[in-house]
């Protein structure tokens, strides 16, 4: 398919399923954490999709490429999504899907801020400040507003910010390094590789592994297996190969909104008009800073 120029309706209609498709993916982790422990569900989760992923190979002919020229910047990639997803799981585990969508979902902000140091290209125009601005007004908010408070706990706060610093270092990683060489294939590979390793071999450190499995538990894993960790990330990259990544990025503020919805309708999780404050200046601070001027033509 040709590259686009901008984003038109099948591009947006496809943006908008794939942020309900990421926004459901937090409900589901914290109704699996009731089954599985967490870590454990997330090394289970890799080594899914990983499989899932071998079948890709074998059904499209995409192998992964270069993947001996970036053993070391794979390696580097693969161990933050370990930690990304193991401070991930862990958060829901003790915080709310509202708040923990919210803060982990204010990874654009922090690449933001790493990046206009970093990176060519990236430096904060005044549109972006105050875009990053409102986005970290709006987390602050979402942090000390009472009416989640209640539904929350600061440690699993904590740990949802950590993995969007993670989640930060993996773009940063995939921009800087040797692993920006490999196809969408090979990136995928190095991080659902190690995070398998990584998560099976240090799950026990947390806890007992199983807690009260049921069927319903094995069906959230598998969602979150096929649906978010593996065909979901290469139909994104399909996206971003089609049009602009800064069309793609505008969309990334409808993840946390969706989320809060679905943790208010499925979980019955309190959603005041704090937090709705604070979620529509996260939403308008992700938007201003992914906004990009069109070159001329």
């Amino acid at each position: 398919m040709d590259r686009k120029t901008e984003m038109d309706l099948a591009g947006a209609a496809g943006m908008v399923t794939f942020a309900g498709v990421l926004a459901l993916n937090q409900v589901v982790i914290k109704l699996t954490n009731d089954g599985l422990q967490p870590v454990f569900a997330a090394g289970l989760r890799s080594w899914l999709a990983l499989a899932v992923l071998g079948l890709w190979v074998l059904v499209t002919g995409r192998r992964p490429t270069m993947l001996r020229r970036t053993l070391w910047s794979g390696l580097l990639l693969g161990l933050l999504f370990s930690f990304e997803f193991l401070f991930l799981f862990s958060a829901l585990d003790l915080t709310s899907v509202s708040r923990a969508s919210i803060l982990f979902y204010s990874m654009p902000v922090w690449l933001a801020i790493v990046a206009h140091v970093t990176l060519p290209g990236e430096r904060l125009s005044r549109r972006r400040a105050l875009g990053l601005a409102l986005a970290m007004a709006g987390v602050g908010w979402a942090l000390a507003d009472p009416a989640s408070l209640a539904a929350g706990d600061l440690r699993g706060d904590a740990l949802a910010l950590a993995g969007a610093f993670c989640w930060a270092g993996i773009a940063l990683t995939v921009r800087l390094t040797r692993v920006s060489e490999a196809n969408a294939e090979a990136q995928l590979f190095w991080q659902l590789a190690v995070s398998a390793v990584v998560l099976i071999v240090v799950a026990p450190l947390f806890g007992s592994l199983m807690r009260a499995p049921t069927w319903w538990h094995a069906l959230g894993l598998g969602y979150q297996s096929v649906m978010v960790a593996s065909l979901g990330f290469l139909f994104w990259l399909r996206l971003m190969a089609i049009y602009p990544a800064s069309d793609i990025a505008a969309f990334s503020f409808l993840s946390p909104v969706l989320a809060v919805g679905f943790g208010w309708a499925l979980l019955s999780e309190p959603v005041g008009p704090g937090l709705l404050g604070a979620l529509a200046l996260v939403a308008v601070g992700i938007v201003l800073i992914n906004r990009r001027r069109r070159a001329p033509a």
